[in-house]
């Protein structure tokens, strides 16, 4: 199963990847990832909490696999192994041609447990866009 989100930020993908990255400040405005604890570098391991709008939480612990400033932050969380569940979330910058940024916001789910977890996915689904959202809103401000 895919989840697959965009939003168009008035601002360069720079600035974007700033608010993005800076982790430490999500619980201001992230209603989603409201913390991370870790590093935004390749091979780190990251501790996710996450709040849906169903008002459940969940800590995940993925590894991140790419970090390319200003453009993609990728990371792989599992449960067990890989055919049990494998979830890779990514974040990919682009400008348009008035200098705003496109932000594709999406997680691909795989493994025999996806189909248990319909439900969660689907408020996985608006907890996506109600971070892009708020990312929007926090970067267009500042």
């Amino acid at each position: 199963m895919q989840v697959r989100t965009e939003v168009e930020i008035a601002a360069p993908p720079e600035r974007v990847w700033e608010v993005l990255v800076d982790f430490a400040r999500y619980p201001e405005w992230n209603p989603f990832m409201v913390k991370i604890d870790g590093s935004p570098k390749e091979g780190a391991q990251l501790n996710v909490l996450m709040a849906l709008p169903d008002g459940s939480e969940h800590r995940v612990r993925p590894t991140l696999l790419k970090v390319v400033p200003a453009r993609e932050l990728r990371w792989v969380g599992r449960v067990g192994a890989d055919f049990l569940l494998r979830a890779e979330h990514s974040f990919e910058l682009s400008s348009n041609d008035g200098g705003h940024t496109i932000l594709h916001h999406n997680e691909d789910f795989r493994g025999v447990l996806v189909k248990l977890i319909t439900r969660t996915l689907v408020h996985t689904a608006r907890a996506f866009v109600g971070m892009n959202e708020a990312l929007k809103k926090r970067v267009e401000q500042s």
